[in-house]
C-alpha cells in the first residue's frame, strides 16, 4: 500500500531537489533519476580510489619520464557535467610548450544507457574521439583542445603519435606510406596500444582549456548577451565553425567512429543525446549502432518512430486520456506533414557534420566573445543540410518556451541578426575560394516555412507536442480549444488500431508508476526525516 507522503517535501536529484507534486507531473522518468545521485557517488568513489591508476594512465599517454610526475586534482576541482565527469590532472616537470594540466574525461554510465545497452559508453567515446581527429585533420581553423589519448573499456587505447617511441613513429609513418600507395584507409596520428593500466570505463585525455583570459561563454552570457558587439563576434565565430564543417559533406547520415585498428569510418548511427537518453530510460530506439542513412526521409521516419517507442515503453508517457489523444494526434499529423517541411532536392544529401549539442558551456571565449575553443564534440554527426539552424538558446529560453508574443518576437530578431552575420561570412568564404552550399538561403527558407520548429520537434521527445501546438498546427488551421479537443479525438485513432485499448493500458501503467514514485519519496523521507 502506498504510504502517505508530503507532496512538497523534496528529495535530491543530480541538480537540485524535486518535490513529489513536481515529480508526478514531470515527463521524465523521475523514478529512475532518483537513483542518479547515489550512482554518481559510487562512480566518483571508484575513480578516487583508483586515482593512482588514473595518474599512471595519463603518464603513459603523455610519455612522462622519471623526472616528470602527474597528480589528480582535488575532488572539489572535478567537473560533473550532464554526461561526463572531468578530472584535472596536473603535470610537473613538463618541457617547454607542453601542457601543464590536462583533463581526463569519463562518460557517466548511468546517463548514457550503459546498463541497459552495454557498449553505449564506448560508442560515445569512439564517436567523439573520431570527431576530434576528423576536425583536426579536415577543419584546422576550428579551435578545439588537443586530444592526447583515449581508451575504451573493451578494446585498446590510443596515444598521440608524438608521445610514442621513435621506433613506433617510424613504423606509423611506414604504414601511412604503404596505405597511401595501395589506397588503404590512412591511420590517424594515434598509435593503438595495450595500456598496462586498466579501469572499468573508457576515457579521453585532452588539454585543459581554461586560462586567465579565456572562460566559458556561460559565465558571462546572462550579463553580457545584450551587448551587440560581443554577440556579433560570437555569431561570426559560430558561423565560421559551421561553414568549416560544411566544407566536407558526407553521402550518408551518421557519426564517425574509430575501430580497434585506429581506422576512422563513417559507419555509426547518427548518435545524438536523445538516442542515449531514451535508451537510458529503457526505451528502445530500434536504431542499431551500425545503422546509417542514405536518405533524409528514412532518418526522419526513424526519429518519429522513437517518439512512438517512448509512448509505448515509458511508464509515465500518458497522464490521462486527453493527454494521450493529444500526443497520438500530434504524432499522426507530424508524419503527414513531413513532405511539407523537408526538401526533396536534398533527400540524398548533402549531409554535413553538425554540432547537435552546442551550448554556452561548450564554448570558451575571450572578453570580447571571440571563440577560442570548442569542447565537448560528443553528439556530433552528419545530418541533412535542411536541419541546420541557428542555436535556439540565443534568447536564453528553451525551444519549447518560445511562445508567440514577446518571447517569439525577441527570438525572431536575434535569429535575423545571426543570419545576417552568417550570410556575410558565407559570402567571404565563397570569395576566398571555398566551396559553399548556399547554407544561408537554406536556413532562411527553413525559417520561413517553419522547419526550424518541425525538426526541433522531431528531435525532442519532451517538446514535440508543445512545438506542434504552438508553431506547427496553427500554420495549417485556426482551431479554438474545444475544436482542438475534438480534432485530437478524431485524429488519434489513426495512430494505431485499437487506440482506446492502448490508452487504457497506459493510464493503468501511469497509476502504477505514480504509486512507485510515492513509495520512493516515502522511503527517502524515512531515511532522511529532516529533508524539506
Amino acid at each position: 500500500m502506498t504510504q502517505l507522503v508530503d507532496m512538497q517535501n523534496t528529495v535530491p536529484l543530480l541538480n537540485g531537489e524535486i518535490s513529489l507534486s513536481t515529480a508526478l507531473d514531470d515527463d521524465d522518468n523521475i523514478l529512475q533519476e532518483l537513483s542518479y545521485p547515489e550512482r554518481r557517488v559510487d562512480l566518483c568513489v571508484y575513480l578516487y580510489l583508483h586515482r593512482t591508476v588514473i595518474e599512471s594512465i595519463v603518464s603513459y599517454h603523455m610519455n612522462l619520464n622519471k623526472r616528470q610526475t602527474c597528480r589528480v586534482g582535488e575532488i572539489k576541482e572535478w567537473i560533473a557535467g550532464g554526461f561526463n565527469v572531468c578530472i584535472p590532472v596536473e603535470i610537473d616537470g613538463q618541457e617547454h610548450n607542453a601542457p601543464k594540466r590536462v583533463i581526463i574525461r569519463f562518460p557517466l554510465p548511468y546517463k548514457v544507457g550503459e546498463i541497459e545497452h552495454p557498449g553505449n559508453a564506448d560508442e560515445k567515446l569512439r564517436c567523439e574521439a573520431a570527431t576530434f581527429i576528423w576536425i583536426r585533420q579536415n577543419c584546422p581553423s576550428i579551435p578545439i583542445p588537443r586530444l592526447w589519448g583515449f581508451g575504451f573499456a573493451t578494446g585498446p587505447c590510443f596515444t598521440a603519435i608524438e608521445h610514442t617511441t621513435l621506433f613506433s613513429r617510424l613504423k606509423w609513418h611506414f604504414h601511412r606510406v604503404v596505405s597511401s600507395i595501395f589506397g588503404y584507409p590512412l591511420r590517424p596520428p594515434y598509435l593503438s596500444r595495450n595500456c598496462p593500466f586498466n579501469l572499468k570505463t573508457g576515457y579521453l585525455i585532452m588539454d585543459h582549456v581554461r586560462s586567465t583570459d579565456v572562460a566559458m561563454l556561460s559565465e558571462s552570457w546572462d550579463e553580457l548577451r545584450h551587448d551587440q558587439t560581443r554577440r556579433t563576434n560570437l555569431f561570426r565565430g559560430l558561423s565560421q565553425i559551421i561553414l568549416s564543417l560544411a566544407q566536407s559533406p558526407f553521402d550518408r547520415i551518421g557519426s564517425l567512429t574509430i575501430n580497434n585498428q585506429g581506422i576512422i569510418k563513417h559507419m555509426n548511427r547518427p548518435l545524438t543525446v536523445r538516442l542515449h537518453h531514451l535508451e537510458n530510460e529503457s526505451v528502445p530506439t530500434n536504431i542499431d549502432r551500425d545503422v546509417t542513412y542514405s536518405t533524409s526521409d528514412s532518418y526522419f521516419t526513424d526519429l518519429l518512430s522513437c517518439h512512438d517507442s517512448r509512448l509505448r515503453h515509458a511508464p509515465n508517457s500518458v497522464r490521462n486520456k486527453a493527454d494521450g489523444e493529444a500526443q497520438l494526434s500530434a504524432l499522426t499529423i507530424m508524419r503527414a506533414l513531413l513532405s511539407h517541411f523537408s526538401y526533396r532536392d536534398y533527400r540524398r544529401g548533402p549531409f554535413i557534420m553538425t554540432l547537435t549539442d552546442i551550448h554556452q558551456n561548450n564554448l570558451f571565449v575571450d572578453s570580447d566573445w571571440n571563440i577560442k575553443s570548442l569542447i565537448d564534440l560528443e553528439w556530433t554527426c552528419s545530418l541533412p543540410v535542411e536541419m541546420l539552424h541557428p542555436p535556439y538558446w540565443l534568447t536564453s529560453r528553451g525551444v519549447d518556451q518560445l511562445y508567440k508574443g514577446e518571447h517569439l518576437d525577441d527570438f525572431s530578431k536575434i535569429h535575423s541578426e545571426f543570419m545576417n552575420v552568417f550570410e556575410e561570412e558565407e559570402q567571404a568564404h565563397s570569395q576566398a575560394g571555398h566551396k559553399t552550399l548556399g547554407l544561408a538561403s537554406i536556413m532562411r527558407k527553413g525559417w520561413e516555412i517553419g522547419n526550424f520548429w518541425y525538426f526541433h520537434a522531431i528531435q525532442s521527445p519532451k517538446g514535440l507536442y508543445n512545438l506542434f501546438l504552438e508553431h506547427i498546427q496553427p500554420r495549417f488551421a485556426k482551431i479554438d480549444g474545444a475544436g482542438m479537443a475534438e480534432f485530437e479525438r478524431t485524429i488519434s485513432p489513426y495512430w494505431t488500431p485499437n487506440t482506446q485499448s492502448f490508452l487504457d493500458g497506459k493510464m493503468k501503467e501511469k497509476e502504477r508508476y505514480d504509486e512507485r514514485l510515492r513509495d520512493a519519496f516515502a522511503a527517502a523521507q524515512v531515511e532522511s526525516p529532516s529533508a524539506s
